[in-house]
């Protein structure tokens, strides 16, 4: 059916109303980032034409130690990923070409897992990090995040792998190869877009988990979303300086997601409507 100039218009500012709708706090948390004290609640707000400053910037990177904590958060998430994507991805394909039956639909009871509340998860994993000594290092929150990362990645590229025929890992074990080597090298290359949409999910659980890091990290190992939260206090908050870290906290992120968003849509639309 053909679509009317006037149809086509009122969809297209439709759309820009939307994407103009959730970019409002975006846009309201890099202004403030930019403005002196004085304007960051005048009514009605300022969205353009207030004096610009960097101070909230330099108390950040100066008083704060936030590129520390950005360290942190890309050690913390890169270990949850690779550790997330591998795992998931090995037990995504075992399921996804397992012949049991019980094993093929057992996919679904990783998604059941992540409905348990974390809070649920702290208290005994509080106990087994300090047991084996863990505790206040990377790896403690590594680990958890893993185990609620995991379990999405296996759901995912099973799926993601139940859409890719069989016939090319056959021809492969014809040829010669193992089982391994038809998996290294026929079907992974062509599940790459599942594989970048299960790390880009792994990459922006992990680095805004606030929860887990709050009561497993120690002062050497806070993350950016910690550190937001240490600018608050009972007689005064310094919402400048909140909003300069958020931005560091932000922005990593936005742009791994602007950048890999092509696959991450193809890789979970894929995933999330076969089998």
């Amino acid at each position: 059916m053909r679509i009317s100039r006037t149809e086509n218009t009122i969809r297209n500012i439709a759309a820009v109303g939307v994407v103009a709708f959730f970019l409002i706090p975006l846009i309201w948390l890099f202004t403030t980032a930019f403005k002196l004290q004085r304007d960051l609640f005048t009514l009605p707000p300022v969205w353009l034409g207030f004096e610009p400053t960097l101070r909230h910037f330099n108390f950040a990177l100066t008083q704060t130690q936030v590129l520390r904590f950005v360290v942190n958060s890309v050690i913390i998430s890169a270990g949850t990923t690779i550790l997330a994507v591998v795992l998931g991805t090995l037990g995504g394909y075992a399921v996804a070409r397992s012949r049991l039956r019980f094993v093929s639909a057992s996919s679904y009871f990783f998604l059941v897992l992540l409905m348990i509340p974390p809070v649920a998860m702290l208290v005994p994993f509080y106990l087994i990090m300090r047991d084996l000594g863990l505790l206040g290092t990377y790896w403690a929150v590594i680990i958890l995040d893993t185990c609620y990362n995991a379990p999405f990645v296996v759901w995912l590229m099973s799926n993601y792998f139940r859409t890719l025929p069989q016939e090319m890992e056959e021809a492969a074990l014809v040829d010669g190869a193992s089982h391994f080597q038809s998996f290294l090298r026929v079907t992974l290359p062509v599940a790459v877009p599942g594989i970048i949409a299960s790390a880009l999910y792994c990459i922006i659980f992990s680095w805004n988990d606030f929860i887990f890091a709050l009561l497993l990290t120690s002062p050497a190992t806070k993350t950016v979303p910690l550190s937001i939260m240490g600018q608050l206090s009972t007689s005064q908050s310094a919402w400048g300086t909140m909003a300069a870290l958020s931005v560091f906290a932000v922005l990593p992120v936005l742009l791994i997601a602007l950048l890999l968003n092509r696959y991450f849509v193809q890789g979970l639309t894929a995933g999330a409507t076969k089998g």
